[in-house]
């Protein structure tokens, strides 16, 4: 892929969970311009692994990777002559289609209930993870996220559709999470990271308090003073004790964004065999 006036390479994620953070630190290692563009449903409640932070304290590191908040799309415009970095936003993708052609397009929002959008032809390779994406319909290459089978989608079909079973962690599956009852506002002075024991109070979703679900670390929850829609995951306790991982890029972080970048590198193959065919 070629990029005009010696500019860095441009790429947008759509999400600033954990697994768009792990695809951003591998493109920026590569040479990319990073954008990350916000959505707020569902909440990013690993935030540890995730540059999502970013947006608020302006700064946020996963790994050796230090993401930075941009308002405007000068202010990416001008990221794009500059040295690969990864960049957070509360910009939209609309806002971010003029700034100049994209050259990779991942949707990594990993949405179980909405319609997932058309992304061809928006950049010069699109990419949707998770449920609702097919390589025929709505994007250039569909990565199958759920566990066990995370990899590229190389034939027509659709990825699998969200079946609301929870992956296991320690063995333990969906009762390690406590989702909302209720659309509210939430609240919570606890730290990700922090140990914490079953029926514990952890936060308050308008005014009703919500508790820990079992013993553990605190691996995940929202962020305080957020909005949250019914029926999303408010928090996560790590049961694993010692083994508990809530910073970094956990296993299926990197395993999805390996298989992500491999789209990204084998498109790119075929258009330099493309511009030089032997």
């Amino acid at each position: 892929m070629a990029q005009p006036n010696d500019q860095q390479l441009f790429a947008v994620i759509l999400g600033t969970n954990e697994i768009a953070s792990a695809i951003g630190v591998q493109l920026a290692h590569v040479g990319y311009c990073v954008v990350l563009s916000h959505d707020p449903d569902p909440p990013v409640i690993r935030r540890k692994m995730a540059f999502h932070d970013a947006l608020f304290a302006d700064t946020a590191q996963v790994e050796d990777v230090i993401a930075e908040r941009v308002d405007d799309g000068l202010q990416v415009y001008q990221a794009l002559r500059q040295p690969s970095q990864v960049l957070v936003t509360w910009l939209g993708l609309l806002d971010l289609l003029p700034v100049r052609q994209i050259d990779v397009l991942i949707d990594a929002r990993l949405q179980k209930r909405r319609i997932t959008p058309d992304l061809r032809r928006l950049a010069r390779l699109s990419i949707g993870l998770g449920p609702g994406f097919s390589s025929n319909f709505n994007c250039d290459v569909a990565v199958e996220t759920r566990p066990g089978k995370i990899g590229l989608v190389t034939d027509q079909h659709w990825t699998d559709a969200a079946d609301s079973v929870a992956s296991s962690l320690g063995d333990v599956g969906a009762e390690r999470f406590v989702y909302s009852p209720f659309a509210g506002r939430w609240h919570t002075p606890i730290e990700i990271g922090t140990r914490v024991y079953k029926d514990l109070v952890l936060g308050h979703l308008s005014g009703i308090p919500v508790v820990a679900p079992r013993d553990g670390i605190l691996r995940g929850i929202a962020r305080d003073g957020s909005e949250v829609p019914a029926g999303v995951k408010l928090l996560e306790v790590d049961p694993r004790g010692r083994h508990a991982q809530w910073t970094g890029i956990d296993h299926r972080g990197r395993a999805i964004a390996n298989a992500t970048c491999s789209a990204v590198r084998l498109r790119a193959v075929r258009s330099a065999t493309q511009r030089n065919p032997a």
